[in-house]
């Protein structure tokens, strides 16, 4: 069911809704991949104008006016959506397709203190999202919600729940209720960092913290101490003290791995076994962001894995 929208929210963003709408009817589709890889592939083509739906809005390339259908062009005109470029123009967004959903984020390169993040985590995260839902839930709190992919893509699959999505970044939030507006799926969206400015207790909650350590303590990449795992440990443990009886807690996170111990994995297990919860706890992925091994600070990191943890309370 779509929730009625409030008129400034129309206002301000129906560009927007509107231009997924119509990427959404001419079959738009693209992949975002890693910034490594987004950077590889500009360089191979440096040169090539932008000729594409997706050259534009999945590859971040300046393009000419005459490059684009008029009305997609009005509708990133309304929505202030333009960056004037060498070439012509750039759009202030990407658009990617995640399990059949168009989702807008930030553009290419996500520099920005409050850049919305979109890429090989997010699918990762609501494939671990959509294999361990329950079959049915009262209310979703997808925390750190960014682009909403999450709780979004979640809605499918739980008919009647109530979704509800926290974020510290406004700019995150305005971007997922666009999303979750043009993908006609109602929710609730909350400005904070923490679940205390959620109301009540929670059947299920679902979390995509990051887990690296940025230099610039980006709110989308910088996760704190255990070489980036704290804010993980930190979003379970506050979730899992917020949860019903029954609830369910699926996290999606990274961890560094040294000398063959995963210190999350321990941390979790150690902190939840003296309590009524169950943990389940694997790795989805050995090995991710190996570049980022090169850096001083993860000298002594053999790896960083990408995880999924499943945290239960006993009923």
């Amino acid at each position: 069911m779509l929730r009625a929208l409030p008129a400034a929210f129309v206002v301000e963003d129906e560009p927007l809704i509107e231009l997924l709408r119509r990427l959404e009817a001419l079959d738009y589709d693209f992949v975002t991949p890693t910034p490594l890889t987004h950077e590889r592939v500009l360089r191979n083509r440096e040169g090539r104008p932008a000729q594409t739906l997706r050259d534009i809005f999945g590859w971040s390339l300046p393009f000419a006016s005459e490059a684009l259908d008029p009305s997609l062009l009005r509708l990133l005109e309304k929505a202030d959506a333009l960056v004037t470029a060498q070439a012509g123009f750039r759009s202030r967004y990407r658009v990617s397709k995640a399990a059949g959903t168009l989702f807008l984020h930030s553009a290419y390169p996500t520099a920005a203190a409050d850049s919305v993040f979109f890429g090989p985590d997010t699918y990762r995260f609501i494939a671990l999202v959509r294999s361990e839902l329950p079959p049915t839930a009262t209310r979703l709190v997808d925390m750190g919600a960014g682009c909403g992919a999450g709780g979004i893509c979640a809605a499918a699959q739980l008919a009647g729940t109530a979704i509800v999505l926290v974020d510290s970044n406004a700019e995150a939030l305005r971007l997922a209720r666009i999303n979750a507006a043009a993908a006609g799926v109602a929710v609730e969206t909350i400005l904070a960092d923490k679940l205390a400015a959620v109301d009540g207790v929670f059947d299920l909650v679902i979390a995509n913290p990051p887990f690296l350590v940025d230099e610039a303590r980006r709110s989308y990449r910088h996760g704190g101490g255990m070489l980036g795992a704290e804010a993980g440990f930190d979003w379970a443990m506050e979730a899992a003290g917020r949860l019903a009886p029954g609830g369910r807690m699926i996290l999606y996170s990274g961890s560094a791995i040294s000398g063959g111990r995963d210190t999350l994995r321990d941390r979790l297990a150690d902190s939840l076994r003296r309590r009524d919860f169950t943990l389940r706890y694997d790795e989805i992925d050995p090995d991710i962001f190996g570049e980022e091994l090169d850096r001083d600070i993860y000298r002594d990191v053999e790896r960083i894995a990408a995880i999924g943890a499943v945290i239960v309370r006993e009923g």
